[in-house]
């Protein structure tokens, strides 16, 4: 699938669900994020949230098929999102 701005910030929307609905993964990606649970709710809808929910997905393969497969996307759709959401080559690499 190619993902637009649009696309990308609702299939980021699902997998901030899918991590909140995890215990053990909301846990680990508040504290590679610095958030507080209380912070949550605040910034659920800023579109730095739905990079680093997609950052956070994506630094582990076992996340990322786990996360394609409960949003019922195909893995590589989850950096194809993160791409339409900050550009090209923001992830280190041109594509």
């Amino acid at each position: 699938m190619t993902y637009k701005r649009e696309s990308a910030q609702e299939l980021a929307t699902s997998a901030f669900l899918y991590l909140a609905g995890r215990p053990d993964l909301v846990e680990a990606f508040l504290a590679a994020t610095g958030l507080q649970p209380q912070d949550l709710r605040q910034v659920a809808t800023s579109p730095e949230m739905a990079l680093y929910v997609l950052d956070y997905l994506l630094e582990d393969d076992q996340r990322v098929i786990e996360a394609a497969a409960e949003l019922g996307v195909a893995p590589g759709d989850l950096m194809q999102a993160r791409t339409a959401l900050a550009g090209p080559g923001s992830y280190g690499w041109q594509i």
